[in-house]
């Protein structure tokens, strides 16, 4: 598989879903943009808030499920430590909160669970 703009080459196998098969799949994926997007979105909030971040690092986790229709994906959990002088752990949580629900992927993505663990890094 390849990504339009060039950014990525490599194997993508359905082995890689459910056994020790090399290569990535489609829920690998979707974790890297939802985590990339969730940060872009929380770094652009604190620093509309007067709070410039000096550190956002985010894993995306996707629980990929077999219910009686099939697969689906039915949880996201994302998990963010940021490192951002000046702010309160109290408006820390509430813009992550915000960027959680608004980022385009998390909105794309609405029809699972998606939580937060969010950290500030001292």
């Amino acid at each position: 598989m390849r990504l339009g703009g060039g950014a990525w080459e490599g194997p993508y196998s359905f082995s890689s879903r459910f056994e020790d098969g090399s290569g990535t799949n489609p829920e690998e994926l979707i974790a890297a943009a939802h985590a990339g997007c969730f940060s872009m979105a929380l770094s652009s909030a604190l620093g509309k808030a007067g709070h410039d971040p000096d550190r956002v690092s985010t894993t995306a986790n996707v629980h990929l499920e077999k219910g009686d229709a099939g697969f689906s994906i039915s949880r996201i959990d994302l998990v963010t430590e940021v490192t951002v002088p000046g702010i309160d752990d109290e408006q820390f949580q509430a813009i992550a909160a915000d960027a959680k629900a608004n980022c385009p992927v998390s909105r794309a993505l609405a029809g699972a669970e998606i939580t937060l663990q969010a950290t500030l890094a001292s």
